[in-house]
């Protein structure tokens, strides 16, 4: 089924924002040397191009919706009604560090939350035109094919996706730990540089699940209902619990999902002692499973 013959109205309007977005991004890409860019703190990048996209989204969804509030990643909440029942909540460009390099691995990323729930969804990569789209109760698409999460039900096949610490006062070595315990788990890990287009792929079982902290709510929200439409889970690292607010996001398939959570338990800040010592007992008797051969190679 096409999703385009019943879209949301709203959603509709977020499609038309994140492709006149895209269409910034993408000329401002073929000179990326004359891009202006400033830094917020050391290794956290903004440029015009973020700015303009911003604008333009801002633009695009307030003409449309006059009385609904936006929370933006550059601009905050200084637009729109901040007490609406209707927020968006929006990353003009995700993956800056990414595209001021010419490495096209990055997205616009468009939620809409009523009352407090995800509603619509949209993740447009302009590099491969490439657009993401949710509406809560309808499924998720992939250019307006219906897309599932990974069927993959064993960690050690799985390919996972995930962020590393950038910032000063991230806590390099905790990342570290959780890196080994995953990498030597896995088939392979990945660090494309963008939250919401990791989310977006794990959304279509590109890759099989997603793990990051220090996450913001425009990092999240998109991807996050792409994925629970596509079938899939997204909690904080301890597997449940709100995850928009909590800077901790994992995400995959259920039988994944249940997988990693003794892994990523431990490393997350809301587990109580308790949860800890059970996740390492579990993380164990999965690393023992694992070392058990099924057959002589």
């Amino acid at each position: 089924m096409s999703s385009s013959s019943s879209v949301h109205p709203m959603l509709n309007v977020a499609v038309k924002a994140a492709r006149a977005a895209g269409a910034i991004i993408n000329r401002a890409a073929l000179d990326v040397e004359a891009v202006r860019i400033s830094q917020k703190q050391v290794n956290d990048f903004v440029t015009e191009v973020d700015q303009n996209s911003e604008r333009i989204i801002i633009e695009t969804l307030l003409t449309a919706y006059p009385d609904h509030g936006i929370l933006a990643e550059e601009s905050g909440t200084m637009h729109g009604n901040p007490n609406a029942d209707h927020i968006w909540i929006i990353d003009p460009l995700d993956g800056t560090t990414n595209f001021i390099h010419g490495f096209p691995y990055y997205c616009v990323s468009i939620a809409l939350q009523v009352q407090g729930r995800l509603e619509q969804a949209v993740i447009y990569d302009p590099t491969r035109n490439d657009l993401f789209t949710a509406t809560k109760g309808r499924g998720a698409f992939m250019n307006d094919r219906r897309i599932r999460v990974s069927k993959r039900t064993r960690l050690e096949e799985c390919l996972l996706a995930t962020g590393f610490p950038f910032r000063p006062g991230d806590d390099f070595n905790k990342y570290l730990s959780l890196m080994g315990e995953v990498m030597q788990r896995t088939a392979g890990l990945r660090r494309p540089g963008a939250a919401a287009l990791d989310l977006a792929y794990v959304a279509a079982g590109f890759s099989d699940g997603f793990f990051e902290l220090g996450l913001k709510p425009w990092d999240m929200a998109a991807g996050a209902l792409l994925i629970t439409e596509a079938g899939g889970l997204v909690s904080n690292f301890t597997g449940e619990g709100p995850y928009l607010e909590h800077e901790e996001c994992l995400a995959a398939a259920p039988r994944i999902y249940a997988q990693l959570v003794p892994l990523t338990t431990k490393y997350s800040k809301f587990a109580g002692a308790d949860d800890k010592r059970a996740a390492s007992t579990a993380a164990k008797t999965l690393s023992l499973s694992r070392q058990a051969p099924d057959a002589p190679l």
